[in-house]
């Protein structure tokens, strides 16, 4: 399978799971990249998978939290929500519905090869667990039957992935095949596209991540956001050396948020010799400019949840309308 070019689709749909509150690290590899890409298609769909998230998040406080979180932060970032719709997951019921039907024609074999299965079975090897299976619960081992619903019932173009997410994509289209052997040519194959992926890295300088506790929250409070950048770790190197910016945590980061000036001027800095807690002002300056207007638009949304609902919901509507087509052709096809 090929990847398509952004400017040859028609529908790109894009999927988040709600499991923490987004960071910098999600703003560079994902959020930007996206709204960039769906601003391109003909028609753009993304949606809050909270019942993904049900795998790992099974507190309805937190769930909700985080999908709020999650949805703010996409339209604070730039969604149109008249342009784009944005929809939570477990609005759409014709998802479930088409997911069950698709269960039923996918081999179980398919499934055994999914690399979240097969990470947790590996896990469980590792630690000599007599059940392999210790720990694995029927959502995480059949969620790709539940992705490939999400995908195929809006008749997706392309779905934007990192190259960990590349056989999500796949396993929707070898589902979508065996439908269509047994029942007819009713299910359009979604390709993939291949997001540049680009290491971000973290306070520690491992790559950001919440599992390693070395992220920066989007949004944070002035005060919180300056804390957390005077965290990232430097080297002993004095403010007077010649410092190399490639490879600097604090550059890195820095030329992110920065014109292609901004960033030379910082660069010829380290050149020059300059003190880390200069640079940790400047990256926390440009930060805090970059995000100002964002985090207006974001904490408006946050202090009346009311407003997120009602997107959502609209959004739901809309999905609905746009998915009832694909089940018409479903049902009819598997009830003869």
């Amino acid at each position: 399978m090929q990847a398509t070019k952004p400017s040859e689709t028609k529908v790109v749909l894009t999927g988040i799971k709600p499991t923490n509150h987004p960071h910098i690290g999600n703003y560079i590899g994902a959020i930007r990249p996206g709204i960039e890409l769906v601003s391109q298609a003909e028609h753009s769909l993304l949606f809050i998978a909270d019942y993904h998230a049900l795998t790992t998040v099974q507190d309805p406080k937190e769930l909700r939290e985080y999908t709020l979180s999650v949805a703010a932060t996409w339209i604070a970032c730039g969604l149109d929500p008249e342009r784009t719709v944005i929809y939570r997951q477990s609005d759409v019921p014709e998802i479930f519905e088409l997911a069950w039907i698709l269960s039923c024609v996918t081999p179980k074999g398919l499934l055994n090869r999914s690399h979240a299965y097969k990470a947790k079975v590996q896990e469980n090897q590792t630690a000599e667990k007599e059940d392999l299976d210790f720990g694995i619960s029927m959502g995480l081992f059949s969620y790709p039957v539940l992705m490939a619903a999400d995908i195929l019932l809006f008749n997706t173009d392309i779905v934007p992935v990192g190259e960990d997410q590349v056989q999500h994509v796949e396993v929707a289209r070898d589902i979508a095949q065996k439908f269509n052997r047994v029942f007819g040519d009713v299910l359009k194959l979604p390709n993939h596209f291949l997001k540049a992926e680009s290491v971000v890295p973290g306070l520690d300088g491992r790559k950001m991540s919440k599992s390693y506790g070395n992220h920066i929250p989007l949004f944070l409070e002035s005060k919180k956001m300056r804390k957390m950048i005077m965290k990232i770790i430097t080297d002993s190197t004095p403010p007077e050396a010649p410092k190399e910016p490639k490879g600097s945590v604090l550059y890195t980061l820095y030329k992110e948020f920065s014109s292609i000036n901004q960033a030379n001027e910082l660069a010829n800095l380290y050149r020059e010799g300059v003190g880390w807690g200069e640079v940790k002002q400047m990256l926390f300056e440009r930060i805090e400019e970059y995000f100002k207007g964002p985090a207006l638009t974001y904490n408006d949304l946050i202090s009346h949840p009311e407003k997120i609902d009602a997107i959502l919901k609209d959004g739901g509507m809309r999905a609905r309308d746009l998915a009832e087509p694909t089940m018409k052709k479903v049902r009819a096809a598997v009830r003869g």
